[in-house]
């Protein structure tokens, strides 16, 4: 299926996006937390909102994004992250979907950068005893600082050892991380077996240089990075997200467009 990320995306509701994204010709979403985890209403009620809103429109749900911090290392804030990492689980099946786009966590001072993998991977493991009987998989993004890095999600992988954790493979952050582009297909060809979820993204430059861009207008090797998970055996959506200058329904069509032309 070719889609999208609910992000940066034309509609100012749920409802809107959707009828963009159908309109536009996508077949699949990646929702946000948000679209689920409404205030003043139950969670099982925004999913089986959301869930309806989607099958009105056609539009099939690639994954849902879980807004985890998982760079946690006292017991009492692991609980707390499981616990809600299993309630985005159960939304998830509402949804009708067996992916969940989860992330690695945010630095800090309790938290020191040797021990970043060791704390994502506890977790991780620590989820294993409810998503592997479910049958969810936990794609864990290579977003912010600190899981952009692919030598670090290897060894989360390698420590958590599931076939139902792996990896949602966005194309772009790695360079927004700034790393060479030799690198950055370095890191697809190492990350490409465990990917569950993507994120086709193109742009230029790292950090506060960083520009984004319509899919094939950037600088990334995007052909590439599809030619490593067609041979890792990929399966699952290629999902689109644009952060660039140009109006996104404009973007967006281009990435579709780019997508069918080069997938």
């Amino acid at each position: 299926m070719f889609g999208l990320i609910h992000y940066n995306a034309p509609g100012k509701t749920l409802e809107e996006f959707l009828k963009y994204a159908a309109d536009t010709g996508f077949e699949s979403t990646e929702l946000a937390y948000g679209d689920v985890f409404v205030e003043g209403k139950s969670w099982q009620a925004g999913a089986e909102e959301a869930r309806k809103l989607c099958e009105a429109a056609g539009i099939a749900v690639s994954a849902l994004s879980a807004g985890n911090d998982f760079v946690v290392l006292a017991e009492d804030e692991i609980k707390a992250q499981v616990a809600r990492m299993k309630t985005v689980c159960e939304a998830a099946e509402i949804l009708g979907t067996d992916v969940i786009r989860t992330e690695g966590g945010q630095p800090k001072d309790s938290v020191p950068e040797s021990r970043w993998a060791e704390a994502i991977a506890g977790c991780l493991t620590r989820c294993r005893e409810f998503i592997e009987p479910m049958g969810i998989e936990l794609a864990v993004d290579n977003h912010g600082w600190v899981t952009n890095n692919g030598y670090l999600e290897f060894e989360v992988f390698d420590r958590v050892g599931s076939p139902n954790v792996g990896a949602n493979l966005d194309t772009m952050n790695y360079r927004w991380r700034g790393n060479d582009l030799k690198v950055i297909d370095r890191f697809y060809e190492l990350i490409a077996p465990y990917t569950f979820h993507t994120h086709m993204k193109d742009g230029t430059g790292s950090l506060e240089k960083y520009v984004g861009a319509a899919l094939g207008e950037g600088e990334i090797n995007l052909k590439y990075a599809v030619e490593r998970l067609k041979t890792a055996g990929y399966h699952g959506a290629w999902t689109a997200e644009y952060e660039g200058r140009e109006d996104s329904a404009i973007g967006y069509r281009k990435c579709l467009e780019w997508m069918r032309a080069n997938v």
